[in-house]
Formats: structure tokens, C-alpha cells, sequence
């Protein structure tokens, strides 16, 4: 293992880390040096110290091999998660040594569960911080990486295939070179568009920005206690889930859209059951809401129904009223869609959309076999052929998926909580949703929640975001090796 190759790439991520704290304390001095410049000022300061400080000793970097490159990507985020937690365990409050690290899991992972109970007493440049925890995560420590490692270095097409989805590539259709462009202008994109129409409808800049930040990494960390419920707009409503909708479609097909000028790329597949999932979930919902759940108006039901489904698939976590109460029918569901998410390519978390379509066109291509033994067929989608180890490596993750949300329940459960609730944390956790259902529904929080699940539900976020493989592989190395 390359130990200065590592070191080196891995503090250019925790770089980025300080600049955002630099940022946060230009925040804190706008209003005022609040409580926050401090805590934000020392932990800048070390982790500037510690992200620099492989550049003193490390003249000439080797170049990394694959297996180093997966220890990069797990070595960035792990200790992001522990420079990112410094600012909040030296404010305080409500921030234990485990408050801290698992509200700081929770934002780069983009999960967007939280410990706080009261969010607004946090200082405007602590705010800002937690929510670009959110935006380092969304894009990727690693694209981050990505912006200063040579165009000509081998390492840098590696870790683009290590970092995005092996199904994902396709769609993007261009040169690795250029595939770190297009994720950085949707990216953009994204958070300029829905900053300016949330400001423009009458939300305050400094939560426009915060709440822009949360909708491109599909986050859901609010600068409200009360989430975007705490505005009362209908149009903010509205707003936030068209855009929390578009995030989650794959990036390459957003990019697609605005350098065509034609909505034929949206013409697929993968999107047709994206925007209809979204629709009959959203109906079946609703009925539930108006039949079993209180509400008397079909138009509010229709609305706390869909921003509720759009919110839950895209993985971003919002809330726009309270959903703890809903009828069984409904927290069921707001689960199932926990577990299946967005779009491959995009910042959502979950299974994703692309490989639940193979798993089906999968299994439907094995009954038509044992029918008709003798015919060949094979599974598309999108109008691509998809090969047989693709479709085992789909059906292999969904496997191993599921089986790390079976354990992590299974150790929840242990260690007290109740099934429903241990259950609903670890699917939200693995997800990187936020919000579950019933005790931790939409404006709910995690403060409750045991020592022992905080720590399990903060591991399955950071197996969710990762994917689980590479945590896994460089779990695997270091065993052998100790070995």
C-alpha cells in the first residue's frame, strides 16, 4: 500500500473540508462573529494544518494502484466525518461526542437525520457549515479530488469508476475527462436554479442558499426546525419538489436535456418508471390520507402526498408537514420507496431505480426461459443489452443490501429498540433518506435514539453512500493483511 500516494490525495479532500469552514466563518463575521467563529476558527485551522501537511514530506506522488484508490475513497470520508464533527463538538449544546459524529456522518453522507431538537438555536455560520457538510458529500469528496489530480494520471479514470455506479456510465456517454464536468455544472446548476426560486418566492437568502445546498446533494438538513414546513408557502412547497424531483434523475440525462434542448433524453425507460412511481404512489397515498388519515381537503392530501413520496425517493429528506401519524398504509410505503430511492447517476441514495428495473426485467427474462427453454433472449434496458455478470453483480448488491439492513435491525433490536423503529431508522440510514416513519417521521429527529443505534445507523449511512463494495473491499484488505 502506498502510504505518501494516500496521504496525499486523501488531504486534498480534508482541503476542501477548510475551505468551506473558511467560508463559514466569513458567514459567522457577516453576522456579527457569532458563536460559531470560534469552534469553526480551530477546527479550520488543524485541518488545513493536517490536510497540508503530506505536501511538506511528499515531493513526488507515486502513482496509486486500484486497491489504493479504494483505500483514498474510504480513508476522504472517514476522516471528513471526524474533521467535520470538530465544529459542533466544540459549540456544544446539544452536540455529545456521538451527537456531533453522527450529525457530521449524517451531512456528508447527505443523509440529512439529525440530532437536534432545536436546529434554530444553532449560530447562521454553524448553519452554514452543516448544510455544506451536505454539499462536499453530494458532489463527492472524491469528484472533489478529482479537480486537481493530472487529466493524463491513470489514477484519475480509476477512481471515476470506483466513485459512480457501474450503471450509471452509460448514460453519461463521454470521456471520463468530461464526465467530472458534467456532474459539476448540473451540480451548479441545480443549486443556483432552486436558491433563486426559493428567494424569489419569499424565502430568506441566507435559508434559500442553505435549503439549495440541501436539495442538489438531495441532503435535507433545514435551517428550521420545522424543515420547509416552517415557511407556509405552497409555492415553496412546490418549488422544492420539482427541483428535489430533478436531482434525483441521472445527471448525464439533466445534461443531456440542456445541450440538446429537447427533452428526448428523458424518453427512457429508468424515467418513465421514476415520474410514475412517483404518481401511483402519490394516489395511494393520498386515498389512504383522506380515507384512514384525517384530512377532509383532497388538494392538501395531494400535496403532503406527493412532496412526501418526492421527497422520500429522491432521498432528500424534507418536510413539509408532519407525517408520524399517518396510516399504516402510508409509513408502509414512504419505507418501500426508502429502499428503492432515485436514479443511478444522480445524488440519491437508496438501491436506485436502474437496478430495481434489471432485478425485474431479470427475473421476468428467467420465467420466460423455463416457458420457452429453448429461446434466447436477454435483458435490455433503455434499449441496451444488458450482459448476464452485470445483471448477477445487480441481483448480488440487492442481496447484500438487504442482508446489511437485516443485520443492522437485528442489532438495533438487540440493544433495545423497538422493532418498528429499528427497522424504519436502519432502511432511512442505509437509504441516506433521513426520515422514517412514525417515531423518526418527517419532523421528528434522532435525538432519542440509544448510544449503540446512532453509531449502527451512522455506519450503515456511510456503507449507503459508498455503496457498500468499497467499504467492504478495504475491510477485506486490511483482514487479509492482518492475517
Amino acid at each position: 500500500m502506498n502510504i505518501k500516494a494516500i496521504s496525499v490525495n486523501v488531504g486534498k479532500a480534508l482541503l476542501v473540508s477548510a475551505l468551506f469552514m473558511a467560508i463559514s466563518l466569513g458567514v459567522s463575521l457577516l453576522y456579527g462573529r457569532d458563536t460559531g467563529f470560534g469552534p469553526l476558527l480551530i477546527s479550520f485551522v488543524i485541518t488545513l494544518i493536517v490536510g497540508a501537511f503530506p505536501f511538506i514530506f511528499v515531493r513526488n506522488v507515486p502513482t496509486l494502484t486500484t486497491k489504493d484508490g479504494f483505500v483514498t475513497i474510504v480513508l476522504a470520508w472517514f476522516l471528513s466525518f471526524i474533521f467535520g464533527m470538530m465544529p459542533y463538538v466544540m459549540w456544544g449544546g446539544e452536540f455529545t461526542l456521538v451527537n456531533a459524529w453522527f450529525e457530521s456522518v449524517s451531512g456528508y453522507t447527505t443523509t440529512g437525520a439529525t440530532i437536534l431538537n432545536d436546529i434554530e438555536a444553532l449560530p447562521k455560520s454553524l448553519l452554514f457549515w452543516r448544510s455544506s457538510t451536505h454539499y462536499i458529500g453530494g458532489l463527492g469528496v472524491v469528484v472533489f479530488l478529482l479537480l486537481v489530480i493530472p487529466e493524463a494520471s491513470p489514477y484519475r479514470l480509476r477512481l471515476t469508476n470506483m466513485e459512480m455506479s457501474a450503471l450509471s456510465k452509460d448514460g453519461y456517454r463521454y470521456k471520463s475527462t468530461k464526465v467530472l464536468w458534467v456532474i459539476i455544472s448540473v451540480y451548479i446548476g441545480l443549486t443556483v436554479l432552486s436558491c433563486l426560486a426559493l428567494w424569489v418566492s419569499g424565502m430568506p437568502f441566507f435559508d434559500a442558499i442553505n435549503h439549495a445546498f440541501s436539495i442538489a446533494s438531495t441532503g435535507g438538513f433545514s435551517t428550521r426546525n420545522m424543515s420547509v414546513a416552517a415557511f407556509d408557502s405552497v409555492l415553496i412547497d412546490v418549488i422544492a419538489m420539482v427541483f428535489m424531483a430533478f436531482a434525483a434523475i441521472h445527471f448525464g440525462l439533466l445534461y443531456a436535456v440542456v445541450a440538446t434542448r429537447s427533452f428526448k433524453p428523458l424518453n427512457n425507460s429508468v424515467v418513465k418508471y421514476y415520474f410514475a412511481s412517483i404518481l401511483v404512489l402519490t394516489v395511494i397515498i393520498a386515498l389512504s390520507l383522506v380515507t384512514d388519515g384525517g384530512y377532509t381537503s383532497w388538494g392538501q392530501a395531494f400535496l403532503d402526498a406527493s412532496f412526501n413520496v418526492v421527497s422520500y425517493m429522491s432521498s432528500t429528506g424534507f418536510a413539509n408537514c408532519d407525517n408520524s401519524s399517518w396510516p399504516w398504509l402510508a409509513a408502509v410505503i414512504l419505507i418501500f420507496i426508502s429502499f428503492h430511492c432515485g436514479c443511478s447517476g444522480s445524488t440519491a441514495g437508496g438501491i436506485k431505480i436502474d437496478r430495481l428495473l434489471i432485478s425485474f426485467k431479470a427475473i421476468s427474462n428467467e420465467i420466460r426461459k423455463r416457458l420457452y427453454p429453448s429461446s434466447v433472449s436477454q435483458v435490455k434496458l433503455g434499449g441496451h443489452s444488458i450482459s448476464d455478470g452485470a445483471v448477477s453483480a445487480v441481483m448480488l448488491f440487492i442481496v447484500v443490501y438487504v442482508l446489511v439492513i437485516f443485520a443492522s435491525v437485528i442489532l438495533v433490536m438487540i440493544f433495545g429498540t423497538d422493532a418498528s423503529e429499528a427497522l424504519s431508522g436502519v432502511v432511512a440510514s442505509i437509504g441516506c433518506v433521513g426520515p422514517g416513519v412514525s417515531e423518526l417521521g418527517s419532523l421528528e429527529n434522532y435525538s432519542t435514539q440509544l448510544t449503540s443505534a446512532k453509531i449502527i445507523y451512522s455506519f450503515d449511512m456511510f456503507l449507503g453512500r459508498l455503496e457498500i463494495y468499497p467499504v467492504l473491499i478495504v475491510f477485506s484488505m486490511i483482514f487479509r493483511r492482518g492475517r
